[in-house]
């Protein structure tokens, strides 16, 4: 199924069926659904969350109650610097220096508790919790189609900072959670675990090989030239 028809159905789905919330229109952004909070305390349930000391996680709405959640438990949180547009392409937010954590996890209180570090001095990555505009029982997953989520990953991988054994998560709405075959491309980084208000699902995506390395042919010269660390790593032309 074409990727984007299917995001345009997701948000429409969850528009039209009162399921949406703030910000609004869901449309082309990662949605808030109805129930993120119960999807956040259920992924807390699971022995992958439990385990984690170090999380990162996007910015967006619906997994605000994730951030939180994980700061008040003592985890070091990891948040990328939008569009991964300087050198120091992520935020570390330490539970033992942030004094205010529900200011500190939103999109524009993270920039001002957020510490910038460069990715040689992010810790080792326990937990990924990701935004979904969809996903499928077997782990594939679609996001609004910038890719930056994808390339996180694998940014992280180059400095071995993740595996294909780093659990990756998402939190959404049972109407994103899609049975049409979306095909996963070698950029493209599964869902180990899908968890909604009702339910948690254990896709066994870790079958699957994770992007823990930049595919360099597949990066257009715009978006080397937009993201500084991409220019540090790319390899020499020698």
């Amino acid at each position: 199924m074409d990727k984007q028809a299917l995001r345009e159905r997701i948000w429409d789905e969850l528009e039209d069926g009162g399921e949406a919330r703030f910000p609004f229109p869901p449309h082309g952004r990662i949605p808030n659904f109805a129930g993120a909070d119960e999807a956040a305390d259920r992924l807390q349930e699971t022995d992958a969350w439990q385990e984690a000391d170090v999380v990162k996680a996007n910015p967006d709405a619906p997994q605000l109650p994730v951030r939180r959640a994980a700061l008040r438990q003592g985890k070091t949180v990891y948040m990328a610097v939008p569009r991964l547009r300087d050198e120091q392409c992520f935020l570390r937010l330490d539970p033992d220096d942030v004094d205010d954590i529900d200011h500190a996890t939103t999109v524009g209180g993270s920039s001002e508790a957020g510490v910038p570090v460069h990715p040689e001095d992010v810790e080792p990555i326990d937990l990924i919790v990701s935004g979904s505009v969809a996903v499928t029982e077997d782990g594939a997953r679609i996001g609004k189609g910038e890719g930056y989520s994808d390339l996180e990953f694998a940014i992280l991988g180059e400095f071995d900072l993740v595996d294909d054994s780093t659990v990756t998560a998402t939190t959404v709405h049972e109407l994103q959670v899609v049975d049409e075959a979306v095909p996963l491309s070698s950029h493209d980084v599964p869902m180990d675990l899908i968890v909604t208000p009702e339910r948690t699902l254990e896709t066994g995506a870790t079958e699957n090989a994770k992007p823990t390395v930049l595919e360099w042919d597949e990066l257009s010269e715009e978006r080397l030239a937009e993201i500084p660390i991409l220019e540090r790593l790319q390899p020499s032309a020698d």
